[in-house]
């Protein structure tokens, strides 16, 4: 009698069934289907969850999703055109839905969680540090020379709009990026061992140079500077700061309690910058 009451209990019991598949969505669009199984440890006793492939699995979905925040930055034509926030994939916020997933059945479609990331420079500000300039530098190349004048142009413009905060450290070869043919860097003479040669990014030093001479003001500690090997046209003896990508850098820091907004233009065969703040750096 008790074996047909436990045979009608079996019958009539819900067996409870999980899913097997996660769709993940981005914006209601279906990013990816994950299987449970695709997770799960082979030949163990229970459900575990490999972790190499869930981490491999969230490697994949912030390189998609991933954007970096834009500073506010100011035009051409003086106008400060406003900030971007970005965002990056919540990998605790996807983990702990993933494993809800895994070890409950739900949820079965997750949108992917995103955490706001705010940009360093906002339009605040930004209209707060560019009133005063407290230094500047000029100096001039031939625009006849059309591929050195390109690198100059380049690289003015990756350090344009560069705001450098209180106890910051601004390194050129950091900000100005390698000098390539894929970053639109053309050859170009440049100074090796006291002789002239030519190479990709031929130029560019005029702009560390002039950059040099721009923010030796009160409150600007020059970390790295380097001469070169011979006298340049463009400074007087002894002002110029040489710069190679495996080689010598130009770095400074501030030490005022301002931040500093740098803003870099090439243009009619002058190379010229400014530094700007809510107030004279001082030390």
């Amino acid at each position: 009698m008790k074996s047909i009451i436990f045979s009608l209990l079996f019958v009539f019991t819900p067996i409870t069934v999980m899913a097997n598949e996660l769709t993940v969505t981005d914006h209601d669009k279906i990013s990816t289907t994950i299987s449970r199984d695709h997770y799960s440890f082979p030949f163990m006793d229970g459900p575990f969850i490999e972790q190499k492939k869930l981490d491999r699995l969230f490697d994949t979905i912030a390189q998609k999703i991933d954007k970096e925040p834009v500073d506010a930055m100011i035009n051409d034509r003086g106008e400060i055109i406003p900030e971007k926030p970005g965002y990056v994939l919540d990998r605790e916020k996807f983990n702990r839905q993933f494993r809800a997933f895994f070890y409950e059945g739900k949820p079965t479609t997750l949108e992917i969680p995103k955490r706001l990331v705010y940009p360093k420079v906002d339009s605040e500000l930004l209209s707060t540090i560019r009133e005063k300039k407290v230094g500047s530098y000029v100096t001039r190349f031939q625009e006849s020379n059309k591929e050195r004048s390109h690198n100059i142009a380049l690289a003015a413009e990756a350090i344009n709009n560069y705001v450098l905060l209180p106890d910051e450290t601004f390194s050129f070869n950091k900000v100005v990026g390698k000098r390539t043919k894929e970053k639109g860097y053309m050859r170009a003479p440049v100074i090796v061992k006291g002789e002239l040669a030519e190479d990709i990014g031929g130029g560019i030093c005029q702009v560390s140079s002039t950059l040099y001479n721009a923010v030796d003001i009160n409150g600007i500690e020059i970390v790295e500077r380097y001469s070169h090997s011979r006298s340049v046209p463009y400074v007087p003896p002894g002002r110029d700061a040489t710069v190679s990508w495996y080689g010598p850098d130009f770095v400074f820091a501030n030490k005022s309690h301002q931040p500093i907004l740098i803003r870099a233009r090439a243009i009619d065969g002058q190379m010229a910058i400014q530094v700007y703040s809510a107030d004279t750096p001082k030390q």
